[in-house]
């Protein structure tokens, strides 16, 4: 009886021991196999690592490039503002340049429509009154008459003559003629010049018998009869002055040398 407990107690031993390998070889190959895994566990986080690592170097890289780019396009539109400062610099400097012209244009013309205006000026007809009388003449004429009159006032009768003479010739149709014809017929006068001057006297009263140097003009006609020894014919003019002039001083005038002619 006792010899089966100890057989029993061998055969155990062995088993035992056998199932103690069989077990270490399974936690050996349980533990490879976690090795296993973990080394693909590694491996495949190695591989993420990698990805990221890449994706954000390429990242890194692509907006180092776009900085890149957007500090160029920085560059450029800095020097398209300095570009564009320049010409607008330029620019003013054209329009300051033009308005200094066009100013100096303004100026030229200014001053050349100042000349026109005066040398127009001394040729545009100014309304004259003379001995009651308005009317329109040239300057010209207001200078050549006056110039004559003031040669007569000085007592150079020869030389006014000529002056009224040249007068009448030269400016026929001007409002000057009548007072002209009067002063060169007083001109002629005073030189004894007794018939020129009565043939001016009486173109002068045709020309414009109601003007008021006429009743004078007539008188002088009667003047120069007198002088002339042609008392018929002064005694004629005086009557005819009187009848045409009643009311003139010159008529009184006439009244007086009648009255001496009879």
């Amino acid at each position: 009886m006792k010899s089966e407990p100890a057989m029993s107690s061998l055969f155990s031993k062995p088993a035992a021991f056998l199932l103690a390998c069989l077990l270490s070889v399974g936690s050996t190959q349980a533990a490879l196999f976690e090795d296993d895994e973990a080394r693909k566990a590694i491996l495949d986080l190695r591989q993420r690592v990698e990805v990221v690592r890449g994706e954000a170097d390429q990242a890194r890289r692509a907006s180092a490039t776009e900085l890149t780019g957007l500090g160029n396009s920085l560059l450029d539109l800095q020097r398209q503002i300095e570009l564009l400062k320049a010409e607008i610099a330029t620019l003013r400097g054209s329009n300051e340049q033009i308005a200094r012209e066009l100013s100096e244009i303004q100026r030229q013309q200014k001053d050349q429509l100042q000349a026109i205006q005066a040398r127009f000026s001394k040729i545009e007809p100014v309304m004259v009154q003379l001995d009651g009388v308005e009317f329109l003449a040239d300057q010209s004429q207001t200078r050549d008459f006056e110039a004559a009159l003031a040669v007569f006032r000085k007592g150079d009768f020869a030389n006014a003559e000529g002056l009224f003479s040249n007068f009448v010739s030269r400016y026929p149709l001007s409002g000057y003629v009548v007072p002209a014809l009067f002063w060169l017929g007083n001109a002629q006068y005073a030189t004894r010049n007794y018939k020129d001057a009565m043939t001016n006297f009486r173109t002068l009263i045709a020309k414009d018998p109601e003007h008021v140097r006429a009743p004078e003009a007539v008188l002088s006609v009667a003047n120069c009869q007198l002088e002339l020894k042609d008392s018929k014919g002064a005694r004629k003019t005086l009557t005819d002055l009187l009848k045409a002039y009643p009311r003139s001083e010159a008529a009184v005038a006439a009244k007086e040398r009648l009255a001496t002619l009879k």
